[in-house]
C-alpha cells in the first residue's frame, strides 16, 4: 500500500479526475468531501459513487455551514449566473465564488492529513478554462503550501505534508482526456452550479458552459447526458 493522501473530492469532473490521478500515483486515498449548504448537494452522491467506482476505503463527508456567511449564489438564494457569453467566463469573479472556500477547505484537509499521517493533499483546482476564483490560482497554492510546513507538527518536524493540485495548468478539455486515460466514468460526475428540481444539470450556468465546451472540444458526448 502506497503512501496516505487525502483527496478532496466534490463530485464533479475535476475532483474526480485528481483522484484518478492520485490514485495511478499509488496513493493510499482518504476522500474528504465537505457538505457545506451548497444548493447543488447532488454533487455529495456524485462523489459517494466516485468513491465506490474508485475503490477509495474511506470516505469522510464533513458537514460545515458556510450559509452563516451568505454572500454567494451557491450558500444563499442569490440567483446564479446564467447564459454567459463564453468569452466573459473567467474575466470577472462571478457571485459563485464561496469566500474562501478553498482556504477553508484545505485548512481541515490538513488538519485531516495530519491526523491520519498522511502526507499529500489533492485538490482539482485548475488556472485554465475556468471561472476567475482567486483561490485557483498558482500562487494561492503556492502560499499554502508554505503555510502547510508552518502550521502543522509535520512541517516543524523532519516530514513535509504537501498540496498537490495535478490539474492546476491543465484545461478542461486536458482533463477529461487525462481522465479518461486513466478510466475514469465521467457518467459518474456531476457538474451543475444550480440543478434543476429533479436533480438534472441546468445546462446554462458557467459550469454547466465549462464542461459542454470541454467535451465538446474533446470530441466526445458528454455521458452524464445520454
Amino acid at each position: 500500500m502506497g503512501q496516505r493522501a487525502v483527496i478532496l473530492l466534490s463530485g464533479g469532473l475535476d475532483s474526480a479526475t485528481a483522484a484518478a490521478i492520485a490514485k495511478q500515483q499509488g496513493h493510499q486515498l482518504f476522500a474528504l468531501t465537505f457538505d457545506y449548504g451548497q444548493r447543488n448537494h447532488v454533487e455529495i452522491n456524485a462523489a459517494k459513487k466516485i468513491v465506490q467506482y474508485l475503490g477509495i476505503e474511506k470516505h469522510l463527508i464533513m458537514p460545515i455551514d458556510l450559509r452563516l456567511f451568505g454572500n454567494s449564489s451557491l450558500t444563499s438564494n442569490m440567483s446564479v449566473p446564467k447564459n454567459i457569453l463564453k468569452e466573459q467566463i473567467g474575466k470577472n469573479i462571478p457571485n459563485t465564488y464561496v469566500p474562501a472556500r478553498n482556504t477553508v477547505f484545505l485548512a481541515l484537509a490538513l488538519a485531516y492529513a495530519e491526523s491520519i499521517d498522511a502526507e499529500t493533499i489533492y485538490i482539482g483546482i485548475s488556472n485554465v478554462d475556468y471561472s476567475g476564483y482567486p483561490d485557483c490560482r498558482p500562487e494561492f497554492l503556492q502560499a499554502f503550501n508554505a503555510l502547510a510546513q508552518l502550521a502543522t507538527k509535520a512541517g516543524v518536524g523532519s516530514s513535509r505534508l504537501s498540496v498537490e493540485a495535478p490539474l492546476l495548468s491543465f484545461s478542461k478539455k486536458e482533463t477529461i482526456l487525462r481522465g479518461l486515460e486513466l478510466g475514469m466514468d465521467y457518467s459518474l460526475t456531476f457538474t451543475c452550479y444550480d440543478p434543476k428540481p429533479d436533480g438534472q444539470p441546468c445546462g446554462c450556468c458557467e459550469s454547466c458552459s465549462l464542461r459542454a465546451d470541454a467535451f465538446q472540444a474533446a470530441g466526445l458526448q458528454d455521458p452524464a447526458l445520454k
